[in-house]
């Protein structure tokens, strides 16, 4: 789970690797048929110290299953992946499969399978709606969503009761309100944990603008000073203002703000599925439940993240061995144990059924099909990202969100 939450630190640097200039090069060398049969390469990250083992699992399954098939696997830590698919993919060495997060330099360059040519239609039906959409380009799916992430309001039942809160609020009024009264019971309680320091501001925001129909572009331009981004940043302000949250909130982080939560001194924050293994680690006693983000309306919408499976079209015709290979991958009994295991969130419909007697993620499996994603495809979000990051803190300091959004959109467009 850990390896998660450092996902969206390194994210990033993934885009970038996906958005090498990969026009013209050819994948020479073996074609990966040997022996009557045939070699694919997969290349991995290290999700956690048990992936090696887990994936290897897999492998001896399947090849136990098709013994013509032999899957050569390569794992890389986070650290390392980027350099390691860079070097490949400009030495005409890319692997037959990869799993990382970014794929759309790769698939403008028309270097990728799609994901019809990569799987069965049944495994592309299975894919929750919202994440195929996020894994597609012009209406082209070219990753396969492997695992996800997504998020849910925790809240403090004890400081709930004590402040006289019945029931875990569905809308932005509803969450002001229970907010004040929380930290109204005083002796250093905030209501409302709002992190936009440097760690994650483009989080935090993107769940007050998603949940009021809001996005972050308009077809493939950037669009952040929009009518739905404005009024959903001002009310963030108003959160602040009324002092529904805890002081400075543009010098939170997201991390340490989560253990103020974790130490019983704030009402309510958005948390990710790790939370609840750091919470039974750092204060077990902690009296807390979760429940859907409030939304401007109370429609439910979560923020999503997604890795995923490609395949390049290498030199040799190996399409139906990686078709039969990662139709064997995303079977309900593999996929849900990979997932499971790793802690993280299947992206699929039979994997959030096997799953949903698990206590833990039962809340986030709720709000999954629900998710809405940064628009990491397209090629200025990097910039726009890392904008919020520095400037959005700027709404706790008395600056005009308009203004501030203003900035955000200048830095965006160059």
């Amino acid at each position: 789970m850990e390896a998660e939450m450092k996902k969206f630190v390194r994210s990033w640097a993934a885009v970038a690797v996906a958005g090498l200039t990969l026009t013209g090069c050819g994948f020479g060398g073996d074609d990966g048929q040997s022996e009557g049969g045939s070699t694919l390469s997969f290349l991995v990250p290290s999700y956690s110290d048990g992936t090696k083992a887990l994936w290897e699992g897999i492998i001896a399954d399947f090849e136990a299953a098709h013994s013509e098939i032999n899957v050569e696997l390569e794992i890389q830590s986070w650290d390392n992946i980027n350099d390691v698919v860079r070097t490949k993919v400009q030495s005409n060495a890319a692997p037959d499969i990869l799993n990382i997060d970014a794929f759309s330099g790769f698939a403008a360059d028309d270097l990728l399978y799609s994901a019809d040519e990569m799987v069965s239609a049944n495994t592309v039906a299975d894919f929750q709606q919202s994440f195929a959409d996020n894994a597609s380009i012009d209406g082209a799916m070219y990753g396969l969503p492997l695992i996800a992430s997504a998020r849910t309001m925790f809240y403090n039942t004890e400081l709930f009761e004590r402040a006289g809160v019945a029931a875990p609020p569905k809308t932005w009024d509803q969450l002001l309100d229970a907010a004040k009264k929380v930290a109204g019971l005083g002796d250093g309680v905030y209501g409302y944990g709002m992190p936009l320091g440097s760690e994650e501001a483009q989080g935090e925001t993107s769940i007050w603008t998603f949940g009021n129909g809001g996005s972050w572009t308009n077809g493939s331009t950037i669009a952040v000073n929009t009518p739905a981004n404005l009024e959903a940043v001002t009310f963030m302000k108003r959160m602040i203002d009324e002092k529904a949250t805890q002081p400075d909130p543009g010098a939170s982080d997201r991390t340490p703000m989560l253990d103020v939560f974790i130490q019983g001194k704030i009402g309510m924050v958005v948390a990710l599925p790790p939370t609840v293994g750091q919470i039974a680690e750092k204060n077990p006693g902690l009296k807390y439940a979760s429940a859907p983000i409030p939304t401007k309306d109370g429609q439910p919408m979560t923020l999503g993240v997604a890795d995923h499976l490609m395949a390049f079209k290498n030199k040799g015709d190996k399409q139906e061995t990686v078709k039969t290979f990662l139709d064997y991958v995303f079977s309900a009994p593999v996929y849900t144990k990979f997932v499971d295991t790793e802690g993280f969130l299947p992206t699929t419909k039979s994997g959030a059924a096997a799953l949903a007697g698990k206590k833990e993620i039962a809340s986030f499996l709720e709000v999954l099909p629900n998710a809405r994603f940064y628009p990491s495809t397209n090629p200025q979000w990097a910039t726009t990202q890392g904008a919020m990051q520095s400037l959005m803190g700027q709404i706790g300091q008395g600056k005009e969100p308009g203004a501030v959004l203003d900035e955000i959109q200048a830095k965006a467009n160059g």
